[in-house]
């Protein structure tokens, strides 16, 4: 019997120290990881205000009833950008499933106006600043600009009208990027925007003034990014007006059939911009080399190389 004991107490002797020497090599315990700290929310480029538009740049386009066929100056269209915008007829805007379809956020910044509300708004629990809303452009697409630091979406989410829109401040700067847009236009003749696109915006404030310098990437109608710029100045009594208005729906064109869709044939050339400039037809048309100080040499030669008017009766 004592040999039975003194041979428990040796085994139960290296079960301990076996114990002992184990928990020796076991790292000690970390106190639990601290939460990650939320992003610093940006307020050091304040934005917000009754804006109205100063539609100095691109008045006929922006303002009247929109520029010409054909005038495709200032964009670096490519070969399928071209062939959508010739192809493009206005009277397209007469089906009732046109009449009433807002523009992308690319295109609402610009034209027609658009006299903006920009306010802030904060996190309803803890009353934190996180974002922007802007109000009042056409066919009230209105958007947000997200300041509290959450991603983009991944591609397959819903694409918008005014698309997914983040912001942070950058030298004094609002700096937006926005994704997710529905297709539309660049210019109101037909110049397309696909639902590739992303702009990136730069909200200058000086005061009482606000310039908005617009970057436009779309990899499917451009051949560079569309570089465009719109002025506003503050108006602290405008009101833009409630959401919905001014959209009704009616038969134009009575007289088309059904299922008709207004177009111009494949190949169509609208020379009559260029014409009526007396400007070469070329010069027109969307090439990424006429937006630039280069082309002047070419443009000289091209003019001195077309017929001579008539002389008027």
């Amino acid at each position: 019997m004592n040999g039975r004991v003194q041979l428990a107490a040796i085994v139960m002797g290296a079960f301990a120290a076996a114990a002992v020497s184990l928990s020796a090599q076991q790292p000690a315990a970390q106190p639990p990881a601290a939460p990650a700290a939320a992003p610093a929310l940006q307020t050091n480029c304040d934005v917000s205000g009754e804006w109205g538009a100063r539609s100095r740049e691109d008045t006929e386009d922006r303002v009247l009833l929109g520029t010409n066929l054909g005038d495709y100056t200032g964009f670096a269209l490519n070969d399928a950008g071209r062939q959508f915008a010739r192809h493009w007829s206005a009277s397209l805007l007469s089906l009732p499933t046109q009449q009433a379809i807002p523009h992308p956020a690319m295109y609402i910044m610009r034209g027609p106006g658009p006299n903006v509300r920009i306010a802030k708004f904060v996190d309803p629990t803890s009353r934190q600043f996180i974002g922007y809303t802007l109000d009042g452009v056409y066919g009230r697409n209105d958007r947000t600009i997200w300041m509290d630091g959450r991603p983009h979406p991944p591609d397959y989410a819903e694409y918008t009208w005014d698309g997914f829109s983040t912001g942070r401040c950058e030298r004094g700067m609002l700096v937006v990027t926005t994704t997710h847009m529905k297709y539309g236009y660049h210019r109101r003749n037909g110049v397309p925007s696909s639902v590739k696109s992303k702009m990136t915006e730069y909200f200058i404030r000086h005061g009482t003034e606000l310039t908005i310098m617009q970057f436009t990437e779309d990899p499917v109608y451009l051949e560079e990014t569309l570089a465009r710029t719109t002025d506003f100045q503050i108006n602290p009594g405008q009101n833009v007006g409630a959401p919905g208005f001014g959209f009704e729906i009616v038969d134009e064109v009575a007289t088309w059939p059904k299922g008709y869709v207004p177009a111009w044939p494949f190949g169509t050339e609208h020379r009559e911009f260029a014409e009526t400039l007396g400007v070469p037809y070329e010069s027109t048309q969307g090439y990424k080399e006429a937006s630039y100080p280069e082309y002047l040499p070419k443009l000289r030669k091209l003019m001195a190389e077309m017929p001579a008017k008539p002389a008027a009766k």
